[in-house]
């Protein structure tokens, strides 16, 4: 005979077509329940992942991810850079010259962030003072447009759309950091830039960022035209900054920023939504697990007298149980492997079916829903699917061994 006996047992009893119709439909519907469960889990934690990359990529990927302030300008900043100590998060650490101003149009006027792009001859250089990420967004215009005495600015898409301005537009940078005190009271340091480019980045950052030469900005805030206020370092995980920050603090005397400060909320946001839908999807899973508890107790009452005969034959209790644990455990592992695997198919090919079904999400993103499979997701649901089939058949596996052969087979 086939060893184990438990194993053969509970593989016999999860494939038997003798039960009844609705012990079959109650035990199908289970197995179908964790099955589709799970698919949706990976499948909808996929496109969240990839939400979260493309945020990540779009938002972090152009603004300084930490910050390193000086209160007074660097003249000698290739030298103070030098010295900054070096951390295994940190691949990059560009010069920052930057402030907050207002743009005014012909029309309308925007709050933005003006950066300062420095001398370099590679628009992505480390001197340049750019991330690559927002150098390779530009839609229109140079880089190279933005020379120490031309007073050319390059917008962000969003600012550009507000503003109703186009190349060779003129737009005038107003900000308090270079005011100075007259007669008349506090009048803020203002200038007329030439459009000479516009990037996007298809994200928040479109709509509240300008650069222009970092020789001009610093006139205009009235600081040495070779001079840099600090560096942005560029990570190689955006999320790792709040550590980050903390070691740069310590070791330095640096006023140290990171994003969270701008863009925490937003993130935060996508992670609490990340979360609810894990907590909604597993309870589905959660449910269909727990039907196996159901199939399980009414197989049972359809098999208390085949229990009876096997304790008779010499099945002891504890065998009984863990033939019905492994019968409940069949019921997890055969729906968690079709929906790991169907869920696995799905995302892979997610794009491709929504076009064929003719559904256009092809707005969000050019080249579609942008999905990330994580494996550590795919695992974790699949073994938490596991647990709960698990869990579930442990009831009536102690049911079961209860059974006392003496009443099963009282009137046989």
């Amino acid at each position: 005979m086939f060893r184990p006996v438990t194993l053969f047992l509970a593989w016999r009893y999860g494939r038997a077509q003798k039960s009844s119709a609705f012990t079959r439909f109650i035990n199908r519907f289970a197995l179908g329940g964790i099955a589709l469960g799970i698919m949706a889990l990976v499948v909808v934690m996929s496109v969240m992942n990839g939400f979260e990359s493309e945020l990540k990529n779009r938002i972090l990927g152009a603004v300084p991810q930490v910050s390193l302030v000086k209160s007074h300008p660097l003249t000698d900043w290739r030298q103070a850079r030098q010295a900054l100590p070096a951390h295994a998060h940190v691949q990059q650490s560009l010069p920052l010259v930057q402030t907050q101003a207002v743009l005014q149009g012909r029309t309308d006027m925007v709050v933005v962030a003006a950066r300062g792009r420095l001398a370099s001859s590679e628009p992505s250089g480390a001197d340049s003072g750019l991330p690559e990420r927002l150098t390779s967004s530009l839609r229109a215009g140079d880089w190279q447009s933005l020379k120490q005495g031309n007073y050319n600015i390059v917008l962000g898409q969003g600012v550009a759309n507000k503003l109703g301005v186009t190349l060779g537009d003129s737009v005038r940078l107003i900000t308090a950091e270079g005011a100075v005190y007259t007669p008349f009271g506090m009048v803020p340091a203002q200038r007329q830039f030439r459009v000479s480019g516009v990037f996007s980045l298809q994200s928040e950052v479109d709509n509240g960022l300008v650069v222009t030469a970092a020789g001009d900005l610093n006139r205009l805030i009235r600081r040495p035209a070779e001079s840099v206020q600090g560096f942005q370092l560029q990570l190689d995980d955006a999320f790792a900054a709040p550590g980050v920050a903390a070691d740069f603090r310590q070791a330095t005397d640096y006023q140290v920023t990171d994003w969270r400060e701008q863009f925490g909320q937003l993130f935060d946001a996508v992670a609490m939504e990340k979360r609810m839908m894990w907590l909604m999807l597993a309870l589905i899973i959660a449910v269909a697990a727990f039907n196996t508890l159901s199939a399980l107790v009414m197989v049972i009452n359809e098999k208390r007298q085949d229990i009876a005969i096997l304790q008779t034959l010499g099945l002891s209790q504890a065998q009984v149980r863990r033939v019905f644990l492994l019968q409940g455990s069949y019921n997890g592992i055969l729906g968690t492997l079709v929906g790991v695997s169907a869920g696995l198919a799905v995302s892979y090919y997610l794009n491709s079916i929504l076009l064929a079904l003719g559904i256009n999400l092809m707005a969000i993103s050019p080249a579609g829903l942008p999905v990330v499979i994580e494996p550590v997701h795919v695992i974790t649901v699949a073994v938490a699917s596991l647990i709960l089939c698990l869990a579930a058949s442990v009831y009536p596996a102690l049911v079961a061994a209860k059974t006392q052969p003496s009443e099963a087979l009282r009137y046989d």
